[in-house]
Formats: C-alpha cells, structure tokens, sequence
C-alpha cells in the first residue's frame, strides 16, 4: 500500500498544491541562484548562454556539472521541507509501505542495473571503436568522482521522490485510483526530459526512451510498493553514464573515461533497453521478491483515509 502511505501525514489537496510551488521555487529559483552568479561572473556579457555545452565551456566540465547538481539539492532540501513539516509525513512512509528502509533492496538494483549498463557501455565501444575517444585524465577524473558519488545520487533521489514519491502519492489519494497516478508520474517523468540537449539533437523520438523509462520504474514502484528500487536503478543509470561516457550533445557534460564523437542518430539503442531490458529487469524484481497480484496493484483502488487507518489499526505519523 505505497499510495496510501500519503496518509501518514496531512493528506489535504491543498498541501500538495502549496507543496508543488514551493518544491518549484526551490528547484528552479534558489537551486539556479550559483549557476547563474557563476555564469556571471565568468562570462564577458550579461547575456547567459541557455546551451549547456556553452555553460561548461565557461565554467569548465567539473564546475559547470556540481552547479548543475547543486540545483537538485535545493531541490531536495524543498521536497524534504515540505514533506515533513508541510504534510508531516515521515521519509520513511515516503519512501516506502515496509517499517524501515530496505536498503539491501536499493544496493541489489544500484549493482544489477550498473553492471548491464557497463557491459552495454564497454560493449558498444569495442564494437564501434571509431564513435569513441579516450578521455580521461587522473586529476579531472577524481574530482568528477568524488562530485558524482556525493550529488548524483541525490539528483537521482529527487527525480523519484518528486513524480513517483510526491506525485504519486497525491495523486492516487486525490483520485482514489492507481492507474491514475501511474500513467501521469510515468508521462510527467519522460516530458521533464523534453528540455534535454538530447531532444534537440535526436528528437523527440528520443522521448520514447525517457517516458518507457519513466513507466518501467512506475510499475516497479507500485508492484515492489515502495522507492528502493528505483532509487538504486536511477542513482546506477546516471552515476555510471556521468563516469564512463560524455558527449558534447548530452546533458551530462563530464571528465568522463570516455567521449562519444560520433554523429548522434535515433536508432535501436533508443529502443532494446525499454522493449528488452526493462521487461528482463522486471521478470528478475518480480522472481526475487514474489510479485503478485499485478492488476490490483497497478490499476486497483486506493483505500479510503478510513478504510487504511481501520486496516492498519490507527498506525500513522500523526498519531
């Protein structure tokens, strides 16, 4: 019961309202505010560049990239805010529908998903030796590192705490249903994208990709009832991507090991991850941790605030 978990706290419609403006405020006003001084103060004119490539060519890779997740931690910190004090909900009905944190559960996924992700990465840069460069420089690298293992996870963690956490729960509470909040958080997750240098570059074909991204940790969500594995999924996907390959067309600007140079084409890599490897991830989750009933908990009904309260036996954070 991961939606319903929204009623450990003041569930109201209007708190979620006020939450989103806050959440906004934080991320793209206060969390933008050193990016844009940074901007300011090394470039020749007050017109800032908006191509993330010409930002980090004034700031450099690794500045440009910590400012960039800079604004994810404001972003955190409003979401945190909010969450406790706003709804006075604890993390932890936030997180998940289990007592505690499972975090052997968010380290299973962080290790399997970087594991496929690398075999595909080292995989596709022994196949087309000619799209890559060799990148790295020691000092460069470990200063990327060190930026990655510390703010990636959290950029990672505000992604999931904001459309399936936030959204999720607000949404299902507020219609009663959970296809509802699944189809809008999965769609919302893939559009959030739609800015993404990548769009520019390849298209909005390219949306395919982010949105089947976006509906594959939906389903984990709601079928594991709870954020660990998507957590540990997310936090894999762009710490390893931000380590191992950059391109000048991404969003991840980075000292990365690896360059890609090639000539950007929409093409079957866009694909085989959601039409393939999205569906053997979930056939392992599913095996692993005894999924059932499927249709209830995709498209069931949420329990009323009532209902919840009399099946859990008054447990809540209010109480």
């Amino acid at each position: 019961m991961y939606i319903e978990q929204g009623y450990k706290g003041f569930s109201e419609g209007w708190r979620y309202v006020v939450g989103l403006l806050i959440i906004f405020f934080g991320w793209q006003i206060l969390g933008g505010i050193p990016l844009v001084a940074a901007l300011l103060l090394k470039s020749d004119s007050m017109n800032l560049p908006s191509d993330y490539g010409a930002m980090a060519n004034i700031l450099g890779l690794n500045l440009f990239f910590l400012l960039v997740l800079l604004t994810f931690v404001a972003a955190m910190g409003s979401l945190w805010v909010v969450v406790r004090f706003l709804h006075k909900q604890s993390f932890t009905s936030f997180t998940t529908s289990r007592k505690k944190v499972d975090w052997k559960r968010i380290l299973f996924a962080f290790g399997l998903w970087g594991i496929v992700s690398s075999v595909m990465v080292v995989l596709d840069i022994y196949l087309s030796p000619e799209n890559y460069v060799f990148n790295f420089e020691p000092m460069p690298f470990f200063v990327l590192f060190v930026i990655s293992i510390i703010f990636v996870p959290i950029q990672t963690s505000f992604e999931e705490y904001f459309t399936r956490g936030y959204l999720m729960q607000g949404i299902g509470i507020g219609s009663k249903t959970r296809w509802l909040p699944f189809v809008i958080s999965s769609s919302l997750f893939g559009l959030l994208h739609i800015f993404n240098p990548e769009v520019e570059k390849l298209g909005y074909g390219i949306l395919v990709f982010y949105i089947g991204t976006g509906f594959f940790l939906g389903i984990l969500t709601l079928m594991d009832e709870g954020l660990e594995l998507p957590l540990g999924f997310h936090a894999a996907n762009n710490l390893f991507t931000a380590l191992l390959v950059t391109a000048d067309w991404t969003a991840f600007h980075t000292n990365s090991i690896y360059k890609d140079v090639s000539d950007p084409v929409l093409g079957w890599d866009v694909l085989v991850p959601v039409f393939v490897f999205y569906p053997i991830l979930i056939l392992i989750f599913s095996k692993k941790y005894g999924w059932k009933n499927w249709k209830e908990r995709l498209f069931g009904k949420v329990l009323t605030k009532e209902e919840f309260v009399a099946l859990t036996d008054g447990d809540s954070d209010l109480a």
